[in-house]
């Protein structure tokens, strides 16, 4: 018998442990994705390699002492390059065939003659080959934690210019031997520093705890090493909302996990029931979720109908506040669940509403109290990298807590007071929830062309993404600014 328990508690303890690390959210970059990384990416590795800092050379050749300075490269031609995913390790980024064109100061010394001038030189075959190792960091940002480089330059042609130029084309070979050993050896040495530290300053502008308002954070937290095939890179993100008063409260997962399936875009987003029970969740701990429709607010119909409802009740408790202006409260009792369905997410609300008066100068007289369950559809949209929702009031019925009799009383506010949730609590809710919240993509890189599908307890965005800042300008910009401590 204490076996059998041991064994029972074993399990359940199994379950709600992988129950807790269930992701909420996932995000897949397909190959069409790649391909757009790739143009950037190209760009980007050209303005480093552009930026490579040669040092000085020195030799001597027989009679001929030479040095060579301010070598700068003026021209790349990266014509065959390649990012693609490899399995289990990250991206590989590659160069095949090219060429770079490069400009320095010649100093030649020959017995008693010295002469000075420029040398254009042409490096070609040259072959980069760069593989970036990506997994999630102790903190459960994405990080370039490797990075792998072998570079090589086959062949360098030097030009001579000058009236010794015949005479110097002896030393070409000397000196572009140099050369191509001293490039070789500053091309991965930049890349290197491209990847762990610009590169790496580029990731960190993706949100992982961070405040979405006053009153309540969210964690995109890695929960494992991004998942690399040959097609897609698919990460796990924990997806929770959390109130910022109480910030190491954990919500457990029990929703159905995410899927994605499709290939078809450059990226897809997916969000279960328990992203959205975790924000509304957090929302209702906060106490935000209680609204007061004061009179001046309130249709004149509604309140007419109001006070001649409960006329009776308010010359029993006192004829001299009938006039006192009336307002309505409702207070949400339990956190709203979210339902995702093939046709369609709704969200069902359970609260109390009171109608009070409210006499000048006195405590607010409660008229009556009764229980309003509603349940609202909602519309998700993504801008750029704002994820967004608009609610509207599908279904609503009021009762009262005390008697069926009361509930029969309470029949011909029915009508009215779902008006009044749509005129004046609806374009409140809707105004809160268009702000968005921001989904964990690196400043600069935006969805465009987005598809909304719904599933069987998970949505799924489909999307191209577009540049709307350039990598450079990002990391830049991330780089002179202090980062931010919720981030």
């Amino acid at each position: 018998m204490a076996q059998w328990k041991a064994a029972v508690f074993i399990l359940v303890s199994v379950i709600v442990m992988a129950a807790a690390f269930t992701p909420g959210c996932k995000i897949r970059i397909t190959a069409r994705g790649l391909e757009l990384l790739k143009q950037e990416s190209l760009k980007f590795v050209e303005e480093e390699l552009e930026n490579i800092t040669i040092p000085d050379l020195s030799g001597k050749e027989g009679r001929f002492q030479y040095t060579i300075s301010n070598v700068r490269i003026t021209e790349l031609n990266l014509t065959s390059s390649d990012l693609r995913f490899q399995p289990d390790f990250g991206l590989v980024f590659e160069v095949h065939n090219s060429s770079i064109s490069l400009n320095f100061m010649r100093r030649i010394f020959y017995w008693f003659f010295t002469d000075v001038g420029s040398i254009n030189a042409s490096a070609k075959g040259v072959n980069i080959h760069t593989a970036v190792r990506l997994s999630k960091d102790s903190l459960g940002r994405l990080k370039i934690s490797n990075i792998s480089c072998d570079a090589a330059v086959s062949r360098m042609h030097a030009e001579f210019s000058g009236t010794l130029r015949k005479v110097y084309d002896i030393l070409a070979s000397f000196i572009t031997t140099g050369m191509r050993f001293l490039l070789n050896q500053q091309i991965c040495p930049v890349l290197n520093n491209a990847g762990l530290v610009l590169l790496n300053s580029l990731l960190d502008t993706v949100p992982v705890r961070t405040k979405v308002d006053k009153y309540v954070g969210i964690d995109y937290s890695l929960l494992n090493d991004p998942v690399v095939t040959s097609e897609n890179l698919d990460m796990e993100f924990r997806g929770m909302f959390y109130e910022l008063q109480n910030e190491n409260d954990t919500l457990v997962n029990y929703a159905v996990e995410p899927m994605i399936r499709e290939y078809d875009r450059m990226v897809y987003l997916s969000l279960s029931e328990y992203f959205f029970d975790s924000g509304m969740l957090s929302y209702f701990k906060a106490g935000v979720l209680n609204i007061r429709i004061s009179h001046d607010k309130m249709p004149r119909d509604l309140e007419m109908l109001l006070r001649t409802s409960y006329f009776g009740t308010i010359m029993l408790l006192n004829p001299s506040i009938a006039e006192a202006p009336m307002s309505m409260e409702l207070h949400v009792t339990t956190a709203p669940r979210c339902v995702i369905k093939p046709s369609g997410t709704s969200v069902s609300v359970t609260a109390v509403v009171s109608i009070l008066l409210l006499p000048p100068g006195q405590e607010p007289v409660q008229l009556s109290s009764m229980t309003m369950e509603c349940k609202m559809s909602a519309k998700v949209s993504m801008k750029g990298k704002k994820l967004a929702f608009h609610m509207e009031l599908r279904r609503f019925k009021i009762y009262s807590n005390q008697s069926a009799l009361e509930s029969l009383a309470l029949i011909p506010l029915q009508t009215p007071l779902k008006t009044l949730l749509q005129l004046a609590v609806m374009p409140i809710i809707n105004d809160w929830t268009k702000k968005g919240v921001q989904i964990p993509l690196p400043e600069g890189m935006d969805f465009t062309e987005e598809v909304v599908e719904n599933h069987t307890g998970f949505i799924t965005i489909g999307a191209n993404l577009h540049f709307s800042k350039g990598l450079r300008e990002v990391i830049e910009r991330n780089r002179a600014e202090p980062k931010s401590l919720t981030n």
